[in-house]
């Protein structure tokens, strides 16, 4: 795919891969960055995965979300340790071989000084056969797309620098614009004519944030559209509503 606009919404999923985020030994930092990022360039991020290191369980991540969206975005495992066993598993996954890549090779090759160019780290150099680089502006160690599927590193400064060298090779769709309507109540006060405005504008999205302060309960409503005269008058409605539940 090119980058470029396009008036259909464009759809992608995140997949998480790593024993350390499972245990908690990390905490992720790429998923909020990853969704703040996807809907600032009019792509919906619609489904988030997290999935161990084992081989069978990312092969069938990978097929399963390669399918089902325009987009997919993997984070972890690229590394030089035994147990980064992505490249190998996406490469199973596409069903192509996993060689040392001349391009990657060249890459570390100049960024490692003479002798430094270890066994463990020209692990890093191996790439999908048939894959395109994806530029590592921070470690040099590159990421790969294949297909649809972008593999990037987990350490989350990496990982967005390697998300920069890719948005502009994106397909994007209309951004989601949204509004926000704030009400002096609990959700469950206004839960009912919110259900109705929906049904009543079928092109938008609307959600009820609750919060507590002090035992007091409040609500932010938030509406979001791709059309701004759909939004607007989603909006209009959900504001009269809370004015007359008000009283």
């Amino acid at each position: 795919m090119t980058g470029g606009k396009a008036e259909s919404i464009v759809t992608a999923a995140f997949l998480v891969i790593g024993d350390e985020i499972l245990s908690g030994r990390t905490k992720d930092k790429n998923i909020g960055f990853v969704a703040d990022y996807m809907t600032s360039l009019g792509i919906d991020l619609k489904e988030v995965r997290v999935v161990a290191d084992i081989k069978e369980d990312i092969v069938e991540a990978v097929n399963a979300l390669r399918q089902r969206y325009d987009y997919v975005f993997t984070s972890g495992g690229i590394g030089p340790t035994h147990d980064d066993i992505t490249a190998e598993s996406v490469a199973a996954a596409f069903k192509v071989p996993l060689n040392l890549d001349p391009r990657a090779v060249a890459i570390l090759e100049s960024h490692y000084a003479r002798g430094q160019f270890t066994d463990a780290r020209k692990r890093m150099a191996r790439i999908p056969e048939g894959a395109d680089l994806i530029e590592n502006k921070v470690s040099k160690a590159p990421g790969f797309r294949i297909g649809n599927v972008h593999v990037m590193a987990g350490v989350p400064s990496i990982m967005q620098a390697m998300m920069d060298a890719v948005a502009p090779t994106l397909k994007t769709g209309t951004r989601m614009l949204s509004e926000t309507v704030s009400a002096d109540m609990p959700e469950s006060r206004i839960a009912e004519r919110l259900a109705a405005i929906q049904d009543a504008h079928p092109n938008t999205l609307i959600g009820s944030y609750p919060k507590a302060t002090d035992g007091k309960f409040t609500t932010q409503i938030v509406i979001r559209a791709r059309d701004e005269a759909v939004l607007s008058a989603a909006a209009k409605d959900v504001s009269q509503a809370v004015t007359e539940i008000s009283g």
